[in-house]
């Protein structure tokens, strides 16, 4: 399946739902311009990954420059919702432990929003 990609907006943060697989090619490029695109707009942004099947080294390589971007223009990007695998993955090369990782959308939107209130 591709990567299909659902914004919405929560008060002053953007949610990216991701859908399907993280992988070389058009899906990191859609991944990497509709991220990039949020940053002019958004200081805070979550990746849901409850619906990510699988993601390869582009993708983890993507996400990691993504967090280097957001970080460069002052935004946070959180992960929200990884599946069992991929959250192994993630752990397993180390990823996570560039990212705040939350079990839930919600649990992202809370941290977001009390990041940008104590900015």
């Amino acid at each position: 399946m591709k990567l299909s990609l659902e914004i919405r907006r929560c008060d002053d943060v953007a949610v990216v739902a991701c859908k399907g697989r993280i992988v070389y090619g058009n899906e990191v490029e859609a991944l990497s311009c509709t991220v990039a695109d949020l940053f002019p707009r958004s200081r805070q942004l979550v990746l849901e990954l409850s619906e990510v099947e699988t993601v390869d080294g582009a993708g983890l390589g993507e996400l990691l420059a993504l967090l280097a971007r957001a970080q460069e223009r002052g935004c946070n990007i959180k992960l929200a919702a990884p599946s069992k695998a991929v959250r192994e993955l993630l752990e397993l090369t180390r990823v996570a432990s560039a990212f705040e990782i939350h079990a839930t959308v919600n649990d992202a939107l809370r941290a977001a929003h009390a990041r940008a209130q104590a900015v």
